[in-house]
């Protein structure tokens, strides 16, 4: 059981990493600026997004790391 946990542990990991460097800052940089905020479909709709998506996937594996970490960790395995 401890080997099935590590494995997942590690492609977790993995596809955190991935998941974290696919995400956008948060800065608006020069257009942000010029532009202000503006009320488009994108901004209306943003739950349903690419970026609330990963940010939801993000989390779900984050905890995902944290509970297998210290399942690993315990003394139960």
């Amino acid at each position: 059981m401890k080997t099935v946990l590590t494995i997942a542990l590690i492609v977790i990991a993995i596809i955190l990493m991935i998941v974290v460097l696919m995400q956008e800052g948060k800065e608006n940089g020069l257009t942000g600026s010029l532009t202000g905020s503006v009320d488009t479909y994108w901004a209306k709709n943003k739950k349903h997004s690419k970026d609330a998506v990963i940010q939801r996937v993000t989390a779900v594996l984050g905890a995902l790391f944290i509970i297998i970490s210290a399942l690993l960790s315990s003394k139960w395995f």
